[in-house]
């Protein structure tokens, strides 16, 4: 059965009427309206054939029929749009993709956190320094990283260059999809250079050559060539800022529904999900499925009335549902959570953020993430949904390509004073490449282990 939203019962604006928590305060109302009309009138970033395929893949990992890999950086900046940096962002996701289909024997689906992770929640509205008290930065849609009064006044015009740049990304990555660079019989495309004698390529290397060979004794076998240049790409950012959305949210006549056009797949972040509040009222009417972050703070009660408002109609594939407890309380937490939902007989698809409920911060004031505690998480939520008899379908990550020193361990023993050595992230830490390769192996390996 799927989702059909009244156009009198929702309208891409009606989270106006509702509070609005983690939005930037213009200054200017008549430049903000100038902004979200402009949008509006511009051609959409994804359509919904490509959204509605999503979906259907997202209802196989539902059932348990393939598994979702969702990664890329806390948060984009607009510098970064440049064709290096999306080829090590595609480059990374590839790889890990490859080690998972290797080892669970199924899809994988793949979602960048890209083309639209702009904007991020912060603690406070306000920010001081030296006795100076300025608007906090919430990314490069609302704002700029210096600290000066220009820099961090929120702009209006920032969300149609945030547009541009996230139609570029999108643009680069579909030529590449398009043009054969994920093609299987030459993955040596996606190698990163800087990563030739980590013992994690080796690995990996081996497991390249494996395919290879299969698919070369196949094609001689057969005669047939294997049709393999393609694979489906898809993204994602956290629908924050609510203006961003709404712009580019249509009604579809053909689908007689609204989709949020900005992305394939949005989710909801843990400080914006007060059932009453403008983020539930907006994410409630589009057609796209949806993730919302899941963490200790959320209630039984809270947590059937969120799936009531989200998905009533219990349609495959809509609702995901990201768990994001840190390895110390997801044995408290998970079974609850399961049982919570079992009991709404709906659908969702379990996915396991393993990043968020780990982050600390070291005596030099650096935010890191350890990657004990980061495993630990990862296979207590695939033990526990074994256990309840549920099926862990896919995990969440924030990562990059780059060899940056952000994540204390893993393979290459990073420790607290390596992290200043390669600190690059705007906001959170990001496993590097070696750390990301590595937690692809662990899953594959766990998965073929324990069943």
């Amino acid at each position: 059965m799927t989702q059909s939203i009244k156009q009198g019962d929702w309208h891409p604006a009606s989270w106006q009427t509702r509070q609005a928590s983690q939005q930037p305060i213009y200054r200017d109302q008549a430049r903000l309206e100038d902004a979200i009309a402009q949008l509006s009138r511009l051609p959409p970033l994804v359509t919904s054939w490509e959204i509605e395929a999503l979906k259907e893949h997202l209802a196989a990992a539902q059932r348990g029929e393939a598994f979702l890999l969702q990664g890329g950086d806390c948060a984009e900046s607009f510098a970064d749009c440049s064709s290096d940096v999306i080829v090590q962002k595609l480059k990374i996701l590839l790889q890990m993709s490859l080690v998972l289909v290797m080892g669970l024997r199924k899809p994988v689906i793949r979602v960048g956190r890209m083309a639209g992770q702009y904007a991020k929640p912060r603690s406070a509205d306000m920010e001081t320094k030296d006795g100076v008290t300025l608007p906090s930065y919430r990314g490069d849609l609302v704002n700029r990283m210096p600290f000066t009064t220009e820099d961090r006044e929120p702009d209006p015009a920032l969300m149609l260059r945030g547009y541009e740049r996230a139609s570029l990304t999108l643009n680069f990555v579909r030529s590449l999809v398009d043009g054969g660079f994920a093609d299987l019989h030459h993955p040596e495309n996606w190698d990163l250079k800087f990563v030739g004698d980590s013992p994690m390529a080796e690995e990996y290397h081996r497991m390249v050559q494996s395919v290879s060979d299969s698919l070369e004794f196949f094609e001689s076998v057969t005669g047939d060539a294997m049709h393999t240049h393609r694979v489906d790409f898809y993204s994602s950012h956290e629908g924050l800022h609510l203006p961003y959305e709404q712009a580019q949210t249509r009604f579809l006549p053909h689908r007689k529904r609204w989709y949020d056009l900005t992305t394939h797949y949005p989710w909801i972040g843990m400080r914006t999900i007060e059932l009453e509040g403008a983020h539930i009222e907006f994410f409630r009417g589009i057609s796209n499925p949806i993730g919302v972050k899941i963490g200790t703070g959320v209630g039984d009660e809270q947590l059937q009335a969120l799936i009531h408002a989200l998905n009533p109609q219990n349609e495959p594939g809509r609702l995901t549902l990201i768990t994001r407890f840190g390895a110390k309380h997801i044995d408290e937490h998970l079974p609850r959570v399961i049982r919570t939902v079992r009991a709404t007989g709906s659908r969702v698809l379990w996915i396991c953020d393993p990043m968020h409920g780990n982050t600390e911060s070291t005596a030099e004031g650096y935010k890191t993430r350890r990657f004990d505690n980061i495993l630990t998480e990862l296979k207590s939520a695939f033990r526990i949904h074994k256990e309840a008899g549920s099926y862990l379908g896919g995990v969440h990550l924030e990562l990059t390509g780059d060899n940056v020193t952000e994540c204390v361990g893993g393979a290459m023993g990073l420790t607290e004073a390596d992290l200043a050595s390669a600190y690059k992230t705007q906001v959170d830490p990001r496993l590097n490449y070696d750390q990301a390769m590595e937690i692809a192996m662990l899953i594959a390996g766990h998965v073929r282990a324990n069943g």
